[in-house]
């Protein structure tokens, strides 16, 4: 997605033991960990002094890690856990047989007194070649803004797609992808429903709930498809044959 400046670069190997330590997570998140993650590579390290950008509101760094995967599916608890480890704004490069996918949460730090950041939603772009074309970081003033110019490119790539609108505050876009998120799941729920029942009445009544629950998502700014999980998808991206055709090029970011 984002082409970092040379003096941003870390290249150091992350090793999942720190995180383990760090994060405390349960023991099926671990195994997830051993059974999806091959390396974790501290990528760049986004600070004032390499971006010449100044801190505010409490965001003093950005952080960008690679995680190269052993079979193209990684679960989110995953990403969960280093976003719990590491205090600072993070985002993710999932790599895997020449594909990368982006994937970023919008993080905030707790209002209670544990002091534990809290990690909204995961958004993750649709895989792509590991070649394709990145783009400069966006012009921001402080790392709050770049911060927030960042997620909101991620938000508006994945595979969600969700815009901001004129004005909208980051917060504001964050909530509104939480209400897209749960009326594609009602819909989701509805068309399910309709399809197992046989009595016409309750036909009609699932039939009203769901132009409701569609009209709701269309003034929430959706203007897709609901299809299954759309952010995780079944598949990982493999080696085609020769005699197969090449999915279509996601949008590029």
């Amino acid at each position: 997605m984002f082409q970092y400046p040379e003096r941003t670069r870390k290249d150091r190997i992350l090793p999942k033991s720190k995180v383990y330590g760090n994060a405390q997570p349960s023991n099926a998140v671990r195994q997830r960990f051993v059974s999806q993650v091959e390396q974790i590579v501290w990528r760049n390290l986004l600070i004032p002094e390499t971006v010449n950008l100044p801190a505010r509101d409490g965001i003093e760094g950005i952080q960008v890690f690679e995680i190269a995967l052993k079979t193209g599916e990684l679960k989110e608890d995953v990403l969960r856990s280093l976003d719990r480890a590491i205090p600072w704004r993070l985002f993710f490069e999932l790599t895997y047989q020449g594909k990368v996918r982006f994937a970023s949460a919008y993080k905030r730090s707790s209002d209670g007194s544990s002091g534990a950041p809290v990690v909204e939603d995961y958004y993750l772009t649709p895989w792509q070649p590991a070649s394709a074309q990145r783009f400069p970081l966006p012009v921001a003033l402080d790392l709050a803004t770049l911060y927030e110019h960042m997620l909101l490119r991620h938000m508006e790539a994945s595979a969600l797609g969700i815009a901001p609108r004129a004005g909208e505050p980051l917060a504001t876009v964050i909530e509104r992808g939480k209400a897209i998120r749960a009326q594609r799941r009602e819909i989701r729920r509805l068309e399910a429903a309709l399809r197992r029942e046989n009595q016409f009445n309750r036909k009609v009544e699932i039939n009203a709930a769901l132009r409701q629950s569609l009209a709701t998502l269309a003034a929430l700014g959706w203007a897709g498809s609901i299809q299954p999980d759309p952010e995780n998808p079944p598949a990982a991206p493999r080696a085609l044959p020769s005699t197969d055709r090449a999915p279509a090029g996601p949008r590029r970011c």
